[in-house]
């Protein structure tokens, strides 16, 4: 038994440094080449209305400000300023989403968005996406790029498509620290021991953003409070989370191999819900010799029997929003077909620790 697990540490090692490096590099490369393109047509949007400023850096040869969603498809969050005069309010009513009303007494002109602000005193998010995407279509005409970038039409997104491969999502969004939403107030469950009081305290203490997206926990539903609605985000604290031991190399290992074999019709899984699913790992495992580097094997087991057991109750439960599923409005098919194909993933990696170097 431990002979066998030690060979299947040893191939996802292997694999690691093969597959999951290369996929890495070429990222990189990736985030370099777009990124250039995407600072332009910001510095561009700048020049127009300052109110928007590209958080967009370059850091030590890294990108900050930027996710990747797939090696194809990226996100840059684009950090707003001056939140004060609204109030955060989270009541529940949308799943995954907060709105921004001003805070009593507070007059519309104090803010900084005053042209954005409803007439029941919310901030808009979708005035403030409808007002950016104009300014980005028009940048997008004039920058230097302009032979190879283009807006993707037909959403209220505003997307680029560069060089006909890539597509990057700018996404203003404000920066909440110090404050943490009563959505996700059950975190962490007082029962489990991981991550520990200080490492809560770190994560609480470095906040989530306010994004102006389309909620999909909201498709179809037609309300005022919809198209007002800003959506909860917490990236940098799960980041956080999985700083230590193998947690990242886990979800390297994860993320490549949805790449490469579950990359399915319908779209039914994305990189997301292999980050959230390490996260239920790491309560599950919560002693930080479960995360060794001799427990890899075991680790990327749990989660790929963990998805397969999502994909069949059809239900993903968001991290820190319970009651939001991540699987909401995926098709029943693509969910069911992930399922098999993950299964098949599984049980060839159980049985044969060798068949990593094929996949």
């Amino acid at each position: 038994m431990i002979a066998a697990q030690a060979k299947l540490v040893y191939q996802l090692n292997k694999y690691y440094n093969e597959r999951c490096q290369t996929r890495k590099a070429a990222i990189a490369k990736t985030i370099r080449e777009v990124c250039k393109v995407v600072s332009d047509v910001l510095k561009e949007v700048e020049v127009q209305e300052p109110r928007f400023i590209s958080s967009l850096s370059e850091i030590e040869a890294r990108y900050e400000g930027m996710e990747v969603i797939s090696p194809n498809e990226f996100e840059v969050v684009l950090y707003l300023n001056q939140m004060g005069v609204f109030n955060f309010v989270d009541d529940g009513s949308l799943p995954g989403c907060a709105v921004l009303k001003l805070s009593d007494g507070r007059k519309r002109s104090m803010s900084l968005w005053v042209e954005f602000i409803t007439a029941s005193g919310y901030l808009s998010a979708r005035k403030i996406r409808s007002r950016f995407q104009t300014l980005v279509a028009q940048a997008v005409d004039k920058c230097s790029y302009r032979d190879v970038v283009k807006m993707v039409a037909d959403t209220s997104e505003v997307k680029l498509r560069i060089r006909e491969r890539y597509v990057v999502q700018i996404t203003p969004a404000f920066k909440c620290t110090g404050i943490w939403p009563r959505s996700a107030a059950q975190w962490p469950m007082p029962h489990i021991p991981w991550p520990g009081p200080n490492r809560v305290a770190e994560v609480k203490a470095e906040g989530f953003n306010l994004l102006s997206k389309e909620c999909y926990s909201l498709t179809g539903k037609q309300s005022s409070a919809e198209s007002d609605a800003w959506v909860l985000q917490f990236s940098e604290a799960e980041n956080r989370l999985l700083m230590a031991g193998c947690r990242k190399k886990c979800l390297s290992i994860l993320k490549t191999l949805r790449d490469r074999h579950l990359e399915l019709p319908g779209q039914p899984l994305n990189n997301y819900h292999m980050k959230t699913l390490l996260l239920y790992e790491c309560e599950k495992h919560p002693r930080e010799t479960d995360w060794d580097e001799s427990c890899l094997g075991d680790r990327l087991n749990g989660i790929l029997l963990q998805l397969i057991s999502c994909l069949q109750c059809r239900r993903c439960p968001h991290y820190f929003l319970p009651n939001l599923d991540l699987f909401q409005g995926k098709p029943h098919s693509a969910l069911e077909a992930a399922a098999k194909q993950t299964w098949r993933l599984a049980r060839e990696i159980l049985t044969n620790a060798k068949s990593l170097d094929k996949l």
